[in-house]
């Protein structure tokens, strides 16, 4: 249903334990899980503006773009800023059993969430097994 790739995950790591914040930001952490015949999908954004959000979906690839930008520093003096600002970038790459027209995505307290329904075709169903009166032998 989901292929979960990010190349750039393990480099980002070491490199923030070895050298501390890095350039790159960091991505966009995410839950995943199939609820009610969807698959649903919330990413960390806080303090993100909705209007600063792009999801995007092409030949089964969810990408999701969202810039946070740092404050004015006019008169602003910075004591401590551990937040990140620019791009977060992710993407995800789905499976061909969601109805990806029907793809819904919603933004609350900081918390992107994106639902795609299961298309019918893979929806679990149950199959019927005739009675029959046994196994026939063949004619020789």
């Amino acid at each position: 249903m989901l292929m979960r790739t990010d190349p750039f995950r393990e480099f980002d790591r070491l490199s923030e334990a070895l050298w501390g914040n890095g350039t790159r930001p960091s991505v966009m952490p995410l839950a995943a899980y199939r609820e009610n015949g969807a698959f649903v999908v919330h990413l960390d954004l806080p303090g993100i503006d909705p209007g600063r959000i792009d999801v995007t979906v092409e030949q089964n690839v969810l990408s999701v773009h969202a810039e946070r930008q740092a404050p004015a520093s006019g008169a602003m003096e910075a004591l401590i800023d551990e937040r990140r600002y620019g791009a977060f970038d992710r993407q995800l790459v789905l499976g061909d059993m969601l109805d990806l027209d029907q793809l819904s995505a919603s933004y609350d307290a900081g918390v992107l969430t994106i639902k795609i329904p299961v298309s019918e075709q893979a929806q679990p169903r149950k199959i019927e097994v005739a009675a029959g009166s046994g196994p026939k032998e063949l004619a020789s």
